[in-house]
């Protein structure tokens, strides 16, 4: 693992190693979208990773999915940001704040307008949603007109903004996972028969657009980018078509200079040796169900810049030391991964906290 901790850079901030804190729905938001009082805490006690992505923050009211997620275009969200990123940077990291619009991955019930969700495609993901009142189907979205297309580029371009004016070292434009940018790339999802739906470019050119917005707003070399090429999560498939579109959509990005491209790999190991002979600029490659033993496989082969980590450094908020020594981890409690409280947050003991304990 020797090349894992060597130093790199990421647009103009210098990171200790090859490590980042992937990002992670936590579920922990005040209801108007503030970050939780324990945000602060619970980011800055993982600054030891150098870069945190930070969990998906919606750009608008139609952007928000899930109940209790935070936001990213209100005064009061900025303000509760500017806490989190002030806390995270006094311990030496640097923070992402990711932008996500969920699209038609959202329910009434869980948003502050509690309208009809919207979609490329008036076409419902097939699956449920967590609400207060329990789970529920996710009804069939709204279609966005070309107007509503040119107003969600216009929100995410003010979210980045308002997050450098919370502080944020940059922003991630989530385009993966099944949300908004993903559900216009999916052939399932986007049956438009505009400029926006059809063809490969077609399909990209929604996600192109939100990131030439946002780079234009606040800079390439804090601009990173987030895929996950061939995801079934949402309802969504890419189609045949699909290796062939991620090739086209990387080769326009690297043309904008991004800070940084982000894969949620899936195992089509052919389109990430493509993508990593396209792309320049750092590449973060995070692999679904990775073994511990292989964290640093693709930086030593020259596949990733950097290795995205989620659910080990959740629980353990010294990992970079505990990966150093090679001393054993914390378990993760997968019972506490969404919901308000500490438990599962932020009281996930260090190396010295047990320590201390067993003196």
């Amino acid at each position: 693992m020797e090349k894992l901790w060597s130093k790199t850079k990421i647009g103009k901030m210098e990171l200790p190693h090859r490590l980042a804190m992937a990002p992670m729905t936590r579920g922990r938001a005040q209801e108007d979208g503030t970050p939780g009082e324990d945000a602060s805490l619970y980011y800055a006690q993982r600054a030891s990773m150098g870069l945190i992505i930070t969990e998906g923050a919606q750009p608008s009211d139609d952007g928000q999915g899930y109940l209790w997620s935070p936001g990213i275009y209100t005064e009061k969200h900025i303000e509760g940001w500017r806490k989190v990123t002030d806390a995270v940077h006094g311990e030496g990291g640097y923070m992402y704040i990711q932008l996500m619009h969920a699209g038609r991955m959202s329910h009434p019930d869980n948003t502050p307008h509690h309208r009809q969700p919207v979609a490329p495609s008036s076409i419902a993901p097939g699956v449920e949603m967590f609400t207060a009142t329990g789970m529920q189907d996710i009804p069939v979205p709204r279609e966005l007109s070309k107007e509503d297309i040119q107003t969600t580029i216009a929100d995410f371009r003010k979210a980045a903004a308002a997050a450098i004016a919370a502080g944020a070292d940059g922003v991630e434009i989530h385009g993966a996972n099944g949300y908004l940018i993903n559900q216009f790339i999916g052939e399932s999802s986007n049956t438009r028969t505009d400029e926006y739906g059809g063809s490969i470019e077609n399909r990209a050119r929604f996600a192109i657009e939100v990131a030439r917005a946002i780079v234009d707003e606040i800079g390439a070399e804090r601009t990173g980018f987030r895929i996950s090429p061939g995801t079934p999560l949402g309802g969504i498939q890419d189609g045949e078509q699909g290796p062939e579109l991620y090739r086209y959509l990387v080769q326009e990005l690297a043309q904008l200079d991004l800070a940084y491209l982000h894969i949620m790999h899936l195992g089509n190991e052919e389109l990430l040796r493509d993508i990593r002979s396209l792309w320049t600029n750092p590449l973060l490659v995070n692999r679904a169900g990775r073994a511990l033993e292989d964290l640093s496989a693709d930086i030593d082969s020259g596949l990733a810049d950097l290795v995205p980590v989620g659910v080990w450094s959740l629980a353990n908020p010294d990992l970079v030391e505990r990966l150093q020594k090679g001393a054993p981890l914390n378990e993760a409690d997968p019972a506490t991964f969404f919901g308000h409280g500490s438990k599962g947050y932020t009281d996930y003991p260090t190396m010295n906290e047990l320590a201390s304990q067993e003196r």
